[in-house]
C-alpha cells in the first residue's frame, strides 16, 4: 500500500539531538478499514478502497442509504471519507482489514495532498502579488487595480490566462518530498518536516514519495541514530 487518509492536527516544533529546531506538521493517519478491492480481472487494475473518520450517531441522518449498503456489504462501520489507492506488486489486502500509520515505518519521505485554505474573492495585488498603481502622479482611485488587460484594436479581446481578480484558494495542492521526522504508532500520528496544505482538521492524503531517497550521508546519520552512536 502506497498511502493512507489522514487529518491535519496542526503545526508544532521539536528539537533534534543537536538542539536544532524543526518545524513539523502533526497528521493523524488512520485507522483506515478496507471497504473494497479492485482487481485486474474485473476492473482492469489493482487497488484498495479505504475509509476514514467514522460517522457519529448525529450524522447518520445525513448519510445516504446507498452508502450504508456499501459499508454493510464490507462489514465496516459507515465512514465519512472514501479514497482509492493503487496496490503495488506484492501488496495484499482484503475487505475488512484495517491499515494504520505503521505502513510508513521504513519510509523517509512522503507526499501530502490537500485542499488549500479558501481566501474568497481577491484582487490581483493579494492574489498574484502585483505591485499596483502609483499613489501619486495623477492616480485616482485605481491604486490596486490590474491596469490594462488587453488591446483595443487587435485582438480586441482579453487573452486567456490574464491575471484578474477572482476566487483565491480552495484548490487541490500536493506537496512533494516532506521528510518523515517521527511516528507515534500507538496514537496513529505522523510528524513531517514543514507545512502541509489546508487548515487544521482538514483532510489529507499521505502517500510514499518515490521521487527522492535518502543520500548516503543521510543514511549514515540514520544508522548512527539507531545504533546510539
Amino acid at each position: 500500500m502506497n498511502g493512507l487518509i489522514g487529518k491535519k492536527v496542526g503545526m508544532t516544533q521539536i528539537f533534534s539531538e543537536k538542539g536544532d529546531e524543526i518545524p513539523v506538521t502533526v497528521i493523524e493517519i488512520g485507522p483506515c478499514p478496507v471497504t473494497q478491492i479492485k482487481t485486474k480481472e474485473k476492473d482492469g487494475y489493482r487497488a484498495a478502497q479505504l475509509a476514514f473518520e467514522p460517522i457519529t450517531k448525529k450524522d447518520k441522518k445525513k448519510f445516504a442509504k446507498p452508502k450504508h449498503g456499501h459499508f454493510d456489504k464490507a462489514k465496516v462501520k459507515p465512514h465519512r471519507f472514501l479514497k482509492e489507492f493503487r496496490l503495488e506488486d506484492g501488496d495484499e489486502a482484503k475487505v475488512g482489514d484495517t491499515l494504520n500509520v505503521d505502513i510508513f515505518t521504513d519510509v523517509d519521505f512522503v507526499s501530502v495532498r490537500g485542499v488549500s485554505k479558501g481566501r474568497g474573492f481577491q484582487g490581483v495585488v493579494k492574489r498574484y502579488g502585483q505591485k499596483g498603481a502609483s499613489a501619486t502622479r495623477g492616480s485616482h482611485e485605481a491604486f490596486r487595480h490590474p491596469g490594462s488587460i488587453g488591446m483595443c484594436e487587435y485582438p480586441a479581446r482579453v487573452l486567456k490566462g490574464t491575471r484578474l481578480p477572482g476566487q483565491m484558494g480552495s484548490v487541490n495542492i500536493k506537496v512533494l518530498n516532506l521528510e518523515v521526522v517521527k511516528i507515534f504508532e500507538d496514537k496513529n500520528l505522523l510528524l513531517v518536516k514543514g507545512a502541509t496544505p489546508g487548515a487544521n482538521g482538514g483532510l489529507l492524503v499521505v502517500s510514499k514519495s518515490y521521487r527522492r531517497k535518502k543520500t548516503s550521508g543521510e543514511n549514515n546519520q540514520k544508522k548512527a541514530k539507531k545504533s546510539g552512536k
